[in-house]
């Protein structure tokens, strides 16, 4: 235009660099997040375990770090999710631990799949596991003990298996159970279904071992420094293991993870924790219980028993407290959101009304 140039323009740059050169902008700007498809958190869950389970502090951190490891995706996908066996004497919280993950993944204690190892003692009882086999009665409907719905979860929340007390089961039993922990599934005899369990974290409890353990606590054992004790037990707990199953089973868990038996110094929490498990219960009425002083130290010395842990605890709850509760319940009918008070007078429990 009137004769002049128009004036030089610097060189615009391609597309494609100047979308490249956004990306990375934008990723170095973006917070770095691991994507899963599984909606629990470990965290969470770690938390739950750690308010209801006492005395286990080692055995909840290894169970919520495998956890970890299954929300970031990192196992064989030919598997199952995880395989724990829940080593410890009774009463621990081994059976509770599964329950209270199952809660956390999918609203429910009860939304896990449980077969009591102690029904299946006898040989024959294999066929409750793969189902009946070819001309015997229930082969073609494929009846087993496992429910399909509670093994195999859902997309972002894992089935929950539980097989207690292993070490009761038969040796058919347990070949049955190498293929599940194995490749993750299972042939039902009648060859016309297959359960899989690669969605699903598979827990097994035993109390092998427990007896040394608790025969070490009140010999000469008792004598030793408590880390020195804790690795005598578990070095039983792994012999009782080995000269129960073959190698090729034990090479099929990951995780051998060992409870230690509850001592005296979890009598406060052992209180707390089944008050607090009645209150819960208590809740339909609309009131809460409170101990006295006294009540509880009743209860702590009457609860405690090495030999059963919590279930100790709960027993006596049940047989010396509750009834007396539930007769105040019935005869005098307290108003919702009335406190119970129960103390100890002249060695017999008494409850007043706030």
């Amino acid at each position: 235009r009137n004769g002049r140039p128009a004036p030089e323009r610097p060189p615009m740059p391609f597309i494609n660099e100047l979308l490249a050169d956004n990306q990375q902008q934008n990723l170095r700007a973006a917070p770095r997040t691991t994507v899963s498809r599984f909606e629990f958190e470990p965290d969470a869950i770690a938390q739950r375990l750690q308010q209801r389970i006492l005395g286990q502090p080692a055995a909840l951190a290894e169970i919520a770090g495998s956890l970890a490891v299954v929300k970031a995706e990192l196992g064989d996908p030919r598997r199952p999710l995880g395989v724990f066996l829940l080593l410890g004497p009774t009463g621990v919280g081994k059976t509770e631990t599964v329950r209270l993950i199952a809660e956390a993944i999918h609203g429910r204690a009860d939304a896990l799949c449980r077969i009591d190892m102690n029904t299946l003692a006898q040989e024959h009882y294999a066929a409750s596991l793969t189902g009946a086999p070819p001309g015997y009665v229930g082969s073609k409907e494929g009846t087993t003990l496992f429910d399909r719905e509670t093994i195999e979860g859902r997309f972002g929340h894992p089935g929950v298996v539980l097989f207690d007390e292993l070490e009761k089961a038969s040796d058919p039993v347990i070949r049955a159970l190498m293929n599940i922990l194995d490749n993750g599934q299972l042939r039902l005899s009648a060859g016309n279904a297959t359960l899989d369990f690669r969605n699903s974290l598979i827990f097994l409890t035993s109390n092998l071992g427990a007896q040394a353990a608790q025969r070490l606590e009140q010999g000469w054992g008792r004598l030793l420094p408590a880390s020195w004790r804790q690795q005598l037990q578990q070095r039983r707990q792994v012999r009782a293991l080995h000269n129960r199953f073959d190698p090729e089973f034990i090479n099929r868990l990951d995780h051998r993870i060992s409870y230690r038996p509850l001592g005296a110094g979890q009598l406060d929490q052992l209180v707390d924790l089944a008050l607090e498990q009645l209150n819960q219960r208590l809740g339909r009425h609309q009131v809460q219980l409170l101990l006295s002083p006294a009540l509880r130290h009743y209860l702590a010395s009457e609860g405690y028993d090495r030999r059963f842990g919590a279930r100790a605890m709960a027993r006596t709850f049940r047989h010396q407290l509750e009834p007396v509760l539930a007769r105040t319940l019935l005869e005098r009918k307290p108003a919702p959101g009335a406190l119970l008070r129960a103390d100890l007078l002249q060695g017999k429990i008494v409850i007043d009304l706030d």
